[in-house]
């Protein structure tokens, strides 16, 4: 066969073209950066005047990356980043992509399959349908985000699979690898969940068990070391004092709809620090032992005053129910945000929550008032107010 030394050239460009059309792959880099001067009332005895970052919603940027594969299937990656904006820090103990880091598969027919540090269940399934998490910014999140339906936290050395749509329902699950030599179930966190979509309506459910929670889930560092006294959960005296308890079991439930200008939404979720007084899992000073448990309930309020301006609601109450020497605890939450689209991408915003607590938290002290991602209040109460901006890229 002769070929013409002329058209060579272009016969190899055609030639890569069809090859890039069949096997097409981007990366795109994206980011959200939200900053806001906020009030915070009771925080160590007095009130504060300051700036916070990432509070409707966290500072992140990233990368995301898709190679068509053919035949409805392709590769993709996800490499994201959170920071503090006000510090110029990374977040999630100071990993370089602390939010999320994985490599999978999609497929058009059976569904994704991705390995890495993700997000569980709890967070696709439930959290992804409440309005509250999405508009009302973190302050709005259960005391302490004890259920993790505000994804502060995430799953690592883990593996994801999520169903394709059958008929509205999805299914899904994860399993984070504990690594523990010669102890299978150490450190051992799985999950899984079910969500349903039909019209106006959403609805979704989730369940999780983390072994050894003080040391593979309230912390971004996990460790192996049995006997580590590190107390993780430290951040929020709603469940500090559950360091040694051997399992964390969370089961939620989210539903909303939307009836014209307006989104109803109601969650509710159980958590149980179970089988306290495992002194490999953390430290035990309170001598604690059986199971603690949280109840929470919560209605939200999407409301849409103009296509660029809207609304959201939210109250919730949490009650815990002590366990040994610590007694019942309630928290009850109501939160309000105004938010003004300037564009698609950059919105103004201004946030109020305010928590008010009674009875004894984990650490056997008169509980106090926790808003999610602030100081605990020095009292019961705690008021945070907010004018905040946001930009998305």
């Amino acid at each position: 066969m002769l070929i013409n030394r002329k058209l060579l050239p272009c016969a190899v460009i055609l030639s890569a073209c069809n090859i890039s059309q069949a096997h097409a792959s981007s990366v795109t880099l994206y980011g959200l950066i939200d900053y806001g001067v906020n009030y915070q009332s009771n925080s160590g005895g007095g009130r504060v005047i300051g700036g916070s970052s990432g509070i409707m919603q966290g500072s992140r940027w990233g990368f995301k990356g898709v190679e068509d594969l053919g035949g409805g299937l392709s590769a993709i990656f996800t490499l994201e980043n959170g920071f503090d904006l006000g510090k110029g820090s990374s977040l999630q103990g100071g990993n370089l992509f602390g939010r999320q880091a994985f490599v999978g598969l999609s497929s058009e027919t059976y569904g994704t399959l991705t390995l890495g540090r993700q997000y569980d269940s709890l967070v696709t399934f439930v959290e992804a349908r409440m309005n509250s998490a999405n508009f009302g910014g973190g302050t709005t999140a259960h005391p302490g985000d004890l259920d993790n339906l505000n994804n502060s936290k995430r799953v690592n050395n883990s593996i994801k699979y999520t169903s394709p749509s059958m008929r509205g329902f999805t299914v899904g699950g994860v399993y984070g690898f504990g690594g523990q030599a010669g102890d299978f179930s150490r450190n051992q966190i799985w999950s899984a969940g079910v969500g349903y979509e039909y019209g106006s309506f959403s609805a979704g459910a989730a369940f999780m068990n983390v072994r050894n929670p003080n040391q593979s889930y309230f912390t971004s560092t996990p460790t192996n070391v049995a006997g580590t006294n590190l107390n993780n959960l430290s951040a929020s005296p709603v469940y500090s004092g559950y360091a040694s308890a051997h399992t964390y079991q969370a089961l939620a439930a989210a539903g909303r709809y939307t009836l014209g200008p307006a989104t109803f939404g109601i969650v509710y979720s159980n958590v149980q620090f179970k089988n306290l007084g495992d002194t490999s899992s953390g430290a035990n000073p309170l001598r604690l032992s059986g199971t603690a448990k949280f109840d929470t309930a919560e209605f939200n309020l999407t409301y849409y005053w103009t296509p660029l301006l809207l609304s959201e609601f939210v109250y919730s109450y949490t009650r815990g129910s002590g366990v040994g020497t610590i007694g019942s605890s309630r928290y009850n939450n109501v939160s309000l945000s105004l938010d003004y689209y300037l564009s698609k991408r950059t919105d103004i915003y201004v946030i109020g929550s305010t928590e008010c607590a009674g009875g004894t938290d984990s650490t056997g002290k008169a509980a106090r008032a926790t808003l999610n991602a602030l100081s605990a209040s020095s009292t019961n109460r705690q008021t945070f107010v907010q004018l905040g901006i946001r930009h998305k890229f």
